[in-house]
């Protein structure tokens, strides 16, 4: 079974959607807890070190052979903490930024929250000294997103998300930072291909949780 840790319940049907289509058979269970990301938001990821330890543990003991993290700004945090818990624990946003790695040197990130940023780029930036590959990184907030998203706005945080991805220029790849972005991935036509994390995420995330039950 793959844990889940959400820190919003509008993953839940992302992720059920992407595990009937890719992956059927797959056991998942989700834990949603929005006030982690909300604490995170003001005092910084490392806040939540506990909380996301806590929640990681009780996923264990409900049975989980591995855990997802779907929220990029404590996917770091939640990583950290698997020493304590017993299995692997990943974050949802790294095989997308070894991915834009591979893609070329010029990543533009594009996040709805100030708070991911930092976490993004330091993941795509490790990711880029594993690969031995060089990489210049730009970031960006897309203005008036993440209002539209705490409004329930959904196709006006998903058009602010595409619009900001087709005016961009000069990147080789642009990454999509958080999950709740992916669906903007189908509507762009910028020519620079463009990330989201969900998809190859749950493939890693499964993966984990196959080995672990072997």
């Amino acid at each position: 079974m793959l844990a889940l840790l959400h820190t919003s319940p509008v993953h839940v049907p992302v992720f059920d959607a992407l595990r009937d289509a890719a992956h059927p058979g797959l056991e998942l269970r989700h834990h949603v807890d929005a006030g982690l990301l909300e604490r995170a938001r003001w005092d910084g990821p490392e806040a939540v070190a506990e909380p996301v330890a806590a929640a990681l543990t009780r996923a264990v003991a409900e049975g989980a052979r591995a855990v997802l993290c779907t929220c990029s700004t404590i996917g770091g945090v939640a990583e950290a903490a698997a020493a304590g818990v017993g299995v692997p624990v990943l974050r949802v946003d790294r095989p997308m930024a070894a991915a834009a790695v591979a893609a070329g040197p010029r990543v533009l990130v594009l996040a709805a929250l100030e708070s991911t940023l930092a976490p993004t780029a330091a993941l795509i930036e490790e990711e880029a000294r594993r690969a031995d590959r060089p990489v210049e990184l730009r970031t960006r907030v897309v203005d008036g997103a993440w209002s539209r998203f705490e409004a329930g706005d959904g196709e006006g945080y998903l058009r602010r998300v595409t619009e900001a991805a087709d005016s961009v220029t000069g990147a080789d790849v642009i990454v999509l930072a958080q999950a709740s972005m992916a669906p903007a991935r189908e509507a762009t036509r910028v020519s620079a291909p463009v990330l989201a994390s969900p998809a190859p995420g749950l493939a890693a995330g499964a993966a984990a949780a196959r080995a672990g039950e072997g």
